[in-house]
């Protein structure tokens, strides 16, 4: 349970953050939509690196 609610966490946590991130950032430039979408790529990517290392930690691969 407790590895099933840390991915999750991290899958959907990363691209929420950079999402909120990159609004603001876009709202400071006036940039619309594009901090936004890299923030969102960003966050996927970081998410599910984040999801692969605690995956191999939790099995004992390394």
């Amino acid at each position: 349970m407790a590895l099933t609610s840390a991915i999750v966490s991290q899958l959907a946590g990363g691209p929420l953050a950079g999402a909120f991130l990159g609004k603001w950032l876009d709202e400071q430039f006036t940039t619309h939509p594009l901090f936004m979408i890299t923030g969102i790529l960003l966050g996927v990517g970081a998410g599910t690196y984040g999801t692969i290392r605690l995956v191999r930690e939790y099995t004992g691969e390394h």
